[in-house]
């Protein structure tokens, strides 16, 4: 049991700097070659940061894990709102563009209940998963050219270049090839260990799949998101990007769960209902109406909505505690 929880942190800890690898060495070379920032940062750099939930889900996936693919997702998505804004929020008052409130947090909203509507009837498909999929295609040149048309990115965040500065830039070509296979190699090896570990320590403990998928897993994919955001919140040097947070949900639904998908049909083992997933899906719909519910006036994410969401994310831990052991929920 030790074993298994130290060879799943292991597995966490190269999700992080294999993602981090990869990302670096990747816009390095995408710069190198003369590709723009912006590109790099809607491209490269998504990914990246999206690299630890893509792999475990995809992994899980294909050996036929299906709830802790799914649970990954819903859970990172989950965490990403209630859990990593909430805390940035109730250390330090957040400004966001109004046009993150008015567009893109509805987007997510609705890619949110487009998954679950698909999802009644128990299973993921091959063709959902390509749909899934083209739909990540079609929201980054949505991005691009909303981006070409101001000037700058959607979400009104930092500017490409500061991010890509923040990120490191490597000049040596050797090198940076080097980051992307070993950046590789760590999200993939990774990823391996944190679903083997994940569960192995499930089936020790007698939890079910979906708590697994939901809660550790999900909590160690969205740590990169939660260091960051923690981090520029206490250190008061910027205000969060939640257009950040809410273009890595939106990402997560469509290109980890349709890449999942595509890769293996991801079926809902006891149904959508009856396992109670469908309690989750509405957990992440309604922390993701939260912060366009308590922002839409004035685009400001205050400690006391920062609260509301924290305690939501810890009303929900309570929720899969008390249900882990049904073998149903």
């Amino acid at each position: 049991m030790i074993l298994h929880a130290v060879l799943c942190v292991v597995g966490f800890i190269l999700l992080y700097f294999g993602a981090d690898w990869l990302v670096k060495g990747a816009s390095s070379l995408a710069r190198s070659l003369g590709v723009i920032p912006i590109v790099i940062g809607l491209t490269v750099v998504a990914f990246g940061t999206s690299a630890p939930e893509l792999l475990v889900s995809v992994v899980s996936a294909f050996q036929g894990q299906s709830m802790i693919a799914v649970g990954n997702v819903v859970g990172s998505n989950i965490c990403n709102i209630a859990l990593v804004l909430g805390m940035a929020a109730l250390l330090h008052p957040l400004r966001s563009s109004m046009s993150v409130v008015n567009r893109d947090i509805p987007i997510m909203l609705g890619i949110s209940l487009i998954l679950l509507l698909l999802s009644l009837n128990n299973q993921l498909s091959r063709f959902e998963g390509i749909f899934l999929f083209t739909c990540i295609l079609l929201y980054t040149w949505y991005n691009y050219s909303i981006s070409n048309r101001q000037g700058k990115l959607a979400d009104q965040g930092p500017s490409p270049e500061k991010e890509l500065e923040q990120i490191g830039y490597v000049a040596s070509r050797p090198k940076q090839l080097l980051l992307i296979v070993v950046g590789i190699a760590g999200v993939v090896g990774g990823a391996k260990l944190v679903v083997d570990s994940a569960v192995l320590i499930m089936t020790y403990l007698g939890v079910n799949e979906k708590f697994i998928g939901l809660t550790i897993v999900a909590f160690g994919t969205s740590l990169p998101e939660l260091a960051t955001s923690v981090v520029a919140a206490l250190r008061k040097e910027m205000d969060i990007s939640i257009g950040n947070l809410v273009g890595s949900n939106v990402f997560n639904i469509l290109s980890v769960l349709g890449a999942s998908a595509m890769i293996r049909p991801i079926s809902i083992p006891g149904g959508f209902v009856a396992s109670g997933l469908i309690i989750d899906y509405l957990v992440m719909l309604g922390t993701s109406f939260l912060p366009w519910l308590l922002m839409r006036r004035t685009g400001v994410l205050g400690r006391k909505g920062g609260a509301l969401l924290l305690t939501t994310y810890l009303f929900y831990l309570v929720y899969l505690v008390a249900t882990s052991t049904n073998p149903t929920a």
